[in-house]
């Protein structure tokens, strides 16, 4: 539990899922002549976040951007009359940024202890500034969220020392006071692509619902704030969940600044279901089996989720700790939050058998403490701390999921899952709402997203693809962010939105030429 890991032994297997199931793309169009419709492509421009650049494996490289979905796009609207398009590309192939804390390299999958696993690279290079700012086509700033791309001195360097720029966005920023938007603005094009939103929602819930702060070494978590009616950005933390107006008010905003300068014809895409990602499907809710706790089962029963079950049954909150079993997967223990917290109540009741400092600490530690259930979403960073051990924390009760709670920022819970969805809900009907008030093309990357997510997944020309972490062939080793192919799949869901509203023919590409996860 304390890696995660892939049997070399199914390495074969990854590359490839072959099935004889019918494609989910249309392939027969070599006879059809490629035209641009109502659409004029000389000039294309996307907008949006990392998925927009082309980020994957956790972190922006060249090849990676190589193989951006908008990249993918340009090459097939160059048959019809389209333009050059020029990237911001990274300066190696292997990202970060050493002289910035918190921007490793790319994960790669290498061997440890005789399993791959996926390790971060050092960081390649420093940051740096690209010459011809405000020039380039793909305008994909990784880790924006929508009020980003009109926040002026989003690029400003000074401003990565406050918090409020993105070291992305530095590097071809065409001054330090300008804004995504502005320099869109500049390029005057013919036809644009947005994709923004995702991050309003996904840092809330990659983190677990928490905002951290490090002072000193020493970091602390705080509940992230669901904003609802405050549509001040200068007043969020980094992980909250964005006001939906906010959002729906900085994409309006982002069309009518394009629509000011003649960029009227477009497509735009919704949010996709953020939990649908191998992120928060890869550990499962209950991955203590009899064998991985071995004798320690009993003597757990026995000391401590026993009095534990007896007292918080006595509270009316039984229900929250079940005895561990010996012939099933057992689930983790996690903290919630939410939870009635009845650290006094359990420290009063264990005080004469413990004595009172034992008590106490088995009151702050358990007082809302429960077993996680099939509605929880174990992320996947948390499948290396199931099974360590908590620091600070005496023994026995000190293992992470077994005899301590997993804490707030290792869990999605089914409390904080329900606040994502309600704001993805209503981040898509504003984004849909916005789509056809400016007549554009229009993406459900949401539901594609639930059907690479389902069991029969999506197949082109024999290979499956599915949200599964690394077999599924989609997804790179961040869990959040595609590989080329999958790049390649969200390429022609644009394609076809395009084609479908401006008449034009572009063709789709075959996902299956472009990179999935690299090997050693």
């Amino acid at each position: 539990m304390k890696k995660i890991i892939i049997s070399t032994i199914a390495v074969s297997a990854l590359l490839f899922t072959v099935t004889s199931c019918n494609t989910d793309f249309d392939t027969d169009v070599k006879d059809i002549p490629v035209t641009k419709g109502d659409a004029d492509f000389s000039k294309y421009i996307s907008l949006g976040n990392s998925l927009t650049s082309g980020y994957r494996d956790g972190a922006l490289y060249s090849s990676g951007q190589n193989e951006s979905y908008p990249s993918i796009i340009a090459a097939q609207m160059k048959l019809a009359g389209g333009g050059d398009f020029k990237q911001p590309l990274m300066p190696n192939d292997i990202g970060g940024f050493n002289n910035l804390p918190g921007f490793p390299g790319k994960l790669t999958l290498q061997v440890v202890n005789g399993s791959l696993a996926p390790v971060p690279s050092g960081a390649a290079a420093a940051l740096d500034m690209l010459s011809g700012g405000g020039t380039y086509n793909n305008m994909g700033v990784p880790g924006a969220k929508s009020f980003h791309l009109v926040a002026p001195g989003y690029g400003s360097q000074v401003g990565l020392a406050t918090g409020t720029a993105n070291p992305y966005f530095v590097r071809f920023a065409s001054s330090a006071t300008t804004s995504v938007l502005a320099d869109a603005m500049a390029q005057k094009a013919t036809f644009f692509s947005l994709w923004i939103g995702n991050n309003d929602v996904l840092s809330y819930a990659t983190n677990g619902g928490t905002n951290s702060q490090t002072v000193g070494g020493v970091t602390t978590y705080s509940i992230a704030t669901v904003q609802t009616g405050n549509t001040n950005p200068t007043t969020y933390k980094s992980n909250d969940i964005s006001d939906p107006a906010l959002l729906a008010g900085s994409i309006k905003a982002v069309l009518d600044g394009l629509k000011s300068v003649g960029t009227t014809k477009g497509v735009i895409a919704n949010i996709p279901s953020v939990t649908s990602v191998p992120f928060f499907t890869t550990v499962p809710y209950n991955p203590l089996t009899p064998a991985l706790l071995g004798s320690n089962l009993t003597t757990l029963n026995t000391s401590l989720y026993g009095p534990l079950k007896q007292a918080l049954t006595a509270f009316g909150a039984g229900d929250r700790i079940n005895l561990l079993s010996a012939t099933g997967p057992n689930p983790v223990l996690i903290k919630d939050v939410a939870l009635t917290d009845l650290s006094a109540q359990l420290t009063a009741a264990l005080t004469p058998s413990l004595g009172l400092p034992t008590a106490t600490a088995f009151g702050q530690i358990f007082g809302q403490a429960r077993q996680a259930t099939a509605d929880d979403y174990i992320l996947l960073t948390t499948s290396s701390v199931i099974g360590s051990t908590a620091p600070m924390v005496p023994s026995p009760v000190n293992i992470y999921g077994i005899s301590y709670p997993l804490q707030n920022q290792h869990v999605l819970t089914k409390t904080e899952a329900g606040y994502v969805k309600t704001a993805t809900t209503a981040y898509n009907a504003s984004i849909k709402g916005l789509a056809d008030s400016y007549g554009l093309a229009f993406v459900d990357a949401n539901t594609k997203m639930l059907e690479l997510n389902s069991q029969s997944g999506i197949v082109f020309d024999g290979v499956k693809y599915t949200a599964t972490f690394v077999r599924g062939g989609a997804f790179s080793l961040d869990g959040v962010h595609l590989t080329g192919r999958g790049y390649g799949i969200v390429a022609n869901e644009f394609i076809k939105s395009i084609n479908a509203k401006y008449k034009s023919t572009l063709p789709q590409v075959d996902p299956n030429k472009y990179s999935g996860v690299k090997f050693p």
